[in-house]
């Protein structure tokens, strides 16, 4: 009998048999692993998709000091803000147009100027509608105006 068990191709060797208890998970329990799965899916996931236009604001805000920054250290250098017609790209290429700085620090100001958080261009005037410039982030609509996430980012109201 064991010669005869030897010659049959793995193929057809049967499985060892399945001691009742140890064969696997049930129905329900896999029912009921699903469910917890779906309630915390339900309490955590509205919670972290909030938190998702809230990082992107905080993120805007990061940018545009750090862009603030760059433009105070072009001034120090050349004692004016680059125009409207420079833009932000002064801040990593000399301008050729307009004001043509002096002092222009080798390599830039910043190695680039970062989208906002959104995809859209950062919108920069000099001179500013209430100070020497005015630096902004439209928000998540992407138009002037709007109220909570949709409401522009701008240098003059940071924290």
């Amino acid at each position: 009998m064991n010669s005869m068990k030897s010659e049959l191709p793995k193929s057809r060797r049967t499985a060892p048999p399945v001691v009742p208890g140890e064969g696997g998970f049930t129905l329900i329990e896999i029912m009921v692993v699903i469910t917890i799965l779906a309630m915390l899916a339900a309490l955590v996931g509205p919670k972290l998709l909030g938190q998702t236009d809230k990082a992107r604001v905080a993120d805007a805000q990061i940018q545009i000091r750090n862009i603030a920054q760059g433009l105070d250290l072009y001034k120090l250098d050349n004692a004016v803000y680059p125009t409207t017609e420079q833009g932000l790209e002064a801040l990593v290429s000399k301008p050729a147009i307009g004001v043509i700085p002096h002092n222009y620090k080798e390599g830039g100001y910043m190695s680039m100027i970062p989208k906002d958080p959104w995809g859209n261009n950062y919108v920069y005037l000099s001179p500013g509608t209430s100070g020497p410039y005015d630096l902004l982030s439209w928000g998540a609509d992407g138009t002037e105006g709007g109220a909570g996430y949709d409401a522009d980012v701008t240098a003059k109201n940071l924290n």
